[in-house]
């Protein structure tokens, strides 16, 4: 049975795994729900989802600056529960590696429910006349149009973007997730900012926790 990214994202929500983890747990039991749950539960890889409802209100700012020419420049917050994970190096590190991810990525949103209804609406609505135009059946339009949607999203949401310094292809969202699990807090990205000379300046959709 194929997953769709849909699928994975609501165990996500539901488990705070990551979405590697979640897409596995999900292919195991053919998309059975419930069942990757337990399994999420019983590996231990669900306990970021006990964190979810915490609030991360210290953090740091992380920066980049392109060394050739100087020309872009990028901001990002990333919030922590705590004052003292918020000096950690390592933490400190994952915020300026995200940084010049975005300089690198150039997303347009940190989480894909900061994208905007009317611009999800004209997607779909665009891929199901593109699908329709190639050819394709009737009752595979919904789903074409979903998945050219999926892809979409992944190429402008900063948490589903492959991430820069990962040979293996994980994303944003997952690294995140790996480091939530070493240190054992809350750790979100909450807004970003990205200055590229001659374009003036473009700032992200503000997401609060």
């Amino acid at each position: 049975m194929a997953i769709t990214a849909t699928q994975v994202k609501q165990l996500r929500d539901r488990t705070g795994a990551g979405m590697m983890d979640c897409k596995a747990a999900l292919s195991q039991f053919d998309g059975n729900e419930e069942k990757a749950i337990q399994w999420l539960r019983e590996k231990g890889l669900a306990a970021a989802a006990k964190r979810a409802t915490r609030q991360a209100k210290e953090g740091t700012i992380g920066s980049y600056v392109h060394p050739v020419g100087r020309k872009i420049g990028v901001m990002v917050e990333l919030n922590s529960e705590t004052d003292f994970v918020a000096r950690n190096e390592e933490f400190q590190q994952m915020a300026r590696d995200i940084a010049m991810h975005i300089a690198a990525a150039k997303p347009e949103y940190v989480r894909r429910e900061d994208v905007p209804a009317d611009f999800i609406e004209k997607e779909l609505e665009i891929n199901r006349t593109l699908a329709r135009n190639e050819g394709k059946p009737e009752g595979a339009i919904e789903k074409i149009a979903e998945g050219r949607l999926n892809k979409r999203l992944s190429e402008l949401v900063l948490l589903e973007q492959p991430f820069v310094k990962s040979p293996e292809g994980r994303t944003v969202g997952d690294v995140l997730d790996d480091l939530r699990a070493r240190i054992g807090e809350k750790i979100e990205v909450s807004r970003f900012a990205a200055f590229r000379v001659g374009e003036g300046s473009s700032d992200a959709e503000d997401a609060e926790n």
